[in-house]
C-alpha cells in the first residue's frame, strides 16, 4: 500500500490514494456531486462506501490544470472485504488456495494484525475498479444535469459515463518504492536470469505476469532450436536433404513445447491463486448500444441488440471486407513475385556485387509493405469489430482476434507456401523467410521499443523528466504525481505482443529447416522484446489494472493452431525432399499416401 502519500477526505479521516478518476473539465456540478456521493454511499443504499477526494493543485498548477480530477481509495476493512466480494484465492493455513474470506480472514498463512499488507496495491486497485464497474444506477432516470444521458436500473454508472465521454479516465496510480525496487531487478541490471515473475505478478497483476512467463519460456524453448540451427547453417547450408532432419525435429518441438507450456501455466496460476477461480459476472461493454428491453437472463432493464442483426452485418459486411483484403494481399504478393523475377534477371544479365545486393531489395520492399498492410487492417478490423456491436468484451475481443489472425497469417506467410510449394524453389524460399524475419524484427524493435519512448520525450520533454525524477530520486507532491501519469500514453493491453510472438513461432516451426539460423534470430529478439517492454511498462505508460488470469485465453487456441499447421508443413517438406522421393520412383501417389499417414 502507498502510505508516503495520502489525502483527508470530507470526513477528515486520510487513505491511501489509489485511482484516480478524471471528468472532462466542464462537467456539471449537479453530476459531480451526484457521482460523489454514490461512491462514498454505503453499499446497503446502492453505494460504493470508497473514500474519494478532489485533487488540489500544487504549487506549479495553472488555469489549463482539469480541477475535476479526483483520487479515490478505501479503508482497510473495505479492501477486506471486497477481497471477498472479487473472490481472490489466498493461501490457506495448511498450503492450499482458498478463496478468501473475511470471517475466516486469520485462518489465512499471511494474514497478520489487522492484515496491514495481506492484499498487495494492485489486489487494492482492482478491488476498487471493480466496485467503481459494480456502481448501479438505482431509479435515476439521467445523469443529474444532462437529460438526455438516460440511465438505466441496474446498470455501471462508471461504463455509462465514459461512453457517454463525461468520464476522461479511470486509472491507478504508481508505486514510487515499489516500481524502483522491480525496475532494479527486471531491467535496469542486464543479467543472464529469469524474470522476477512474482514481483511482476505482484505490482501488475496475473495477466501480465504470464504473458511475460509466455516470453520467457518461448526464448528458453527456442534455445536447443538455436544451438541445432548454428552448425547445420554453418556446415549444411546447399544440402536440401539433410535439412530434412531439422524439419522433422520442428515436428516434435512444436507441439511438445506448448504441451509443456500448458503445464508451466497451470502451475503459476495455481500458485497464484487463480486456477480455480470462478470468472466474474460480465457487464456490457462501455461501447455496446441497443434498445431499451429486459434481459431475459439478468431481468434488468438495459439496452438489447438482435443476434439477427449482428450475424447480417458479420457475414454481409464483415466477412467479405476481411476476403477483399486477403484478395488484395494475393494481389500485393504477386506484384513482390515480379519484382523478384525483374532483380534476378537484372543479375543473371550483368553479375556483380550490387546487382546481387538488389536481390534482397524486393524483399526488403515486400516485408515494409507487409508491416503497413497488418497494421492498416488493425485498425480497419477493430472498426468492423466494434460496429458489430457485441454486448460483452470476451465476445468483442475474440472476434477480434479471429480477424487480425487470419489476415496476419495469410499476409505473412502466403508468400512463403507458394514459394516452397508452387514454385518449390529452396533458395528463394531460404532468402524470403530471413529477409522477411529481419526486417520485420527490426521494424517491430522501432515500433515497440523506440518510438514510444521518442513519442513520449516529444510530447512532454520537461514532463517525462519529471517523470525520471519523481520515479528514482524523490517524491514529488500527490497533485504532480497525478498530472504526470495522466499524460502518460495508455497500455493497451497485451494483443499486439502475442500477436507478434505468434508470428514469430510462425517464422521458427513452418520453414525454419531452410533457414535454421531463425531460431537464432529470434532468441535475439526476444531478449530485447523482455527489457523493451519491461521499460515501456514502467516508464512510458500508465499503470494497467491488473486482471486475473489463469492462462493466456485464446492465444494459446491461436498457437496451437499454428503448431498443427506446422506439423503439415514440415511433414510436406520432408516428403519434397529428393531422398525421400527417391524411395517412391514410380508413384507419387503413394508418396502422399505416407506424408498423410505420418502427419495423423
Amino acid at each position: 500500500m502507498q502510505k508516503s502519500l495520502s489525502v483527508y477526505d470530507s470526513d477528515g479521516s486520510t487513505f491511501a490514494p489509489l485511482v484516480v478518476i478524471e471528468l472532462v473539465s466542464e462537467t456539471k456540478e449537479e453530476a459531480i456531486a451526484w457521482l460523489l456521493n454514490r461512491v462514498r454511499d454505503k453499499q446497503q443504499d446502492g453505494g460504493a462506501e470508497l473514500l474519494v477526494e478532489q485533487l488540489t493543485p500544487g504549487a506549479q498548477g495553472t488555469e489549463k490544470d482539469n480541477p475535476n480530477v479526483y483520487v479515490v481509495g478505501a479503508s482497510w476493512q473495505r479492501l477486506l472485504y471486497g477481497a471477498e466480494d472479487v473472490g481472490l484465492f489466498k493461501e490457506f493455513n495448511d498450503g492450499s488456495m482458498r478463496g478468501f474470506t473475511y470471517a475466516n480472514k486469520h485462518n489465512f498463512k499471511e494474514f497478520q494484525g489487522d492484515g496491514d499488507g495481506f492484499l498487495s496495491m494492485a489486489e487494492c486497485q482492482y478491488i476498487i475498479k471493480h466496485e467503481l464497474d459494480n456502481l448501479r444506477a438505482k431509479d435515476e432516470a439521467h445523469v443529474p444535469g444532462y437529460p438526455k444521458m438516460k440511465l438505466y436500473p441496474g446498470k455501471s454508472v462508471i461504463r455509462r459515463m465514459q461512453s457517454k465521454g463525461i468520464l476522461v479516465q479511470v486509472f491507478p496510480l504508481h508505486e514510487k518504492e515499489e516500481l524502483k525496487r522491480l525496475s532494479f531487478s527486471w531491467f535496469k541490471k542486464i543479467k543472464l536470469s529469469f524474470q522476477p515473475l512474482d514481483d511482476i505478478r505482484h505490482y501488475f497483476g496475473e495477466g501480465m505476469a504470464l504473458y511475460f512467463g509466455f516470453l520467457e519460456y518461448f526464448t528458453l524453448a527456442l534455445i536447443p532450436m538455436a544451438l541445432i540451427g548454428i552448425p547445420y547453417y554453418l556446415f549444411d547450408w546447399e544440402d536440401y536433404d539433410k535439412f530434412t532432419v531439422f524439419a522433422g525435429f520442428n515436428l516434435v518441438w512444436c507441439t511438445v513445447i506448448l504441451e509443456l507450456w500448458k503445464r508451466l501455466s497451470a502451475s503459476l496460476a495455481y500458485g497464484w491463486g487463480t486456477l480455480s477461480r470462478k470468472k466474474a459476472f460480465e457487464e456490457p461493454r462501455p461501447g455496446f448500444h441497443g434498445v431499451l428491453g429486459v434481459n431475459p437472463v439478468t431481468g434488468r432493464a438495459e439496452p438489447l441488440y438482435s443476434n439477427a442483426k449482428r450475424q447480417l452485418r458479420i457475414y454481409l459486411v464483415s466477412v467479405p471486407f476481411v476476403l477483399l483484403c486477403l484478395y488484395l494481399s494475393l494481389y500485393v504478393m504477386m506484384i513482390y513475385f515480379d519484382m523478384e523475377g525483374w532483380a534476378l534477371m537484372i543479375h543473371d544479365e550483368e553479375p556483380t556485387f550490387w546487382t546481387g545486393l538488389l536481390l534482397f531489395i524486393p524483399s526488403i520492399i515486400y516485408a515494409v509493405v507487409i508491416e503497413i498492410m497488418n497494421l492498416i487492417y488493425r485498425y480497419a478490423a477493430e472498426f468492423l469489430t466494434g460496429w458489430e456491436n457485441h454486448r460483452l468484451e470476451s465476445t468483442f475481443q475474440n472476434h477480434l482476434v479471429l480477424k487480425v489472425l487470419v489476415f496476419n497469417f495469410f499476409n505473412c506467410f502466403a508468400s512463403l507456401f507458394y514459394i516452397a510449394f508452387v514454385m518449390q524453389d529452396m533458395v528463394l524460399l531460404r532468402q524470403s523467410l530471413a529477409t522477411l524475419l529481419i526486417t520485420s524484427q527490426i521494424l517491430n524493435q522501432i515500433m515497440e521499443a523506440f518510438l514510444p519512448y521518442w513519442l513520449q520525450r516529444r510530447r512532454n520533454k520537461k514532463a517525462h523528466k519529471r517523470m525520471i525524477k519523481t520515479m528514482e530520486d524523490k517524491e514529488l507532491p500527490l497533485s504532480e504525481q497525478v498530472k504526470l501519469e495522466a499524460d502518460m500514453s495508455t497500455y493497451l493491453g497485451t494483443f499486439d505482443d502475442y500477436l507478434e510472438l505468434f508470428l514469430l513461432f510462425g517464422y521458427v516451426s513452418l520453414f525454419s529447416c531452410v533457414y535454421p539460423l531463425a531460431a537464432v534470430l529470434v532468441v535475439l529478439n526476444n531478449v530485447t522484446e523482455v527489457y523493451s517492454d519491461a521499460f515501456k511498462m514502467c516508464k512510458v505508460f500508465k499503470r494497467p489494472f491488473s486482471e486475473p488470469a489463469a492462462n493466456i485465453g485464446v492465444w494459446q487456441l491461436a498457437f496451437e493452431a499454428m503448431s498443427v499447421i506446422a506439423v503439415v508443413t514440415n511433414c510436406a517438406l520432408i516428403g519434397m525432399s529428393p531422398k525421400v522421393k527417391s524411395y517412391f520412383p514410380e508413384s507419387e501417389t503413394q508418396l502422399i499416401l505416407w506424408v498423410v499417414g505420418f502427419e495423423s
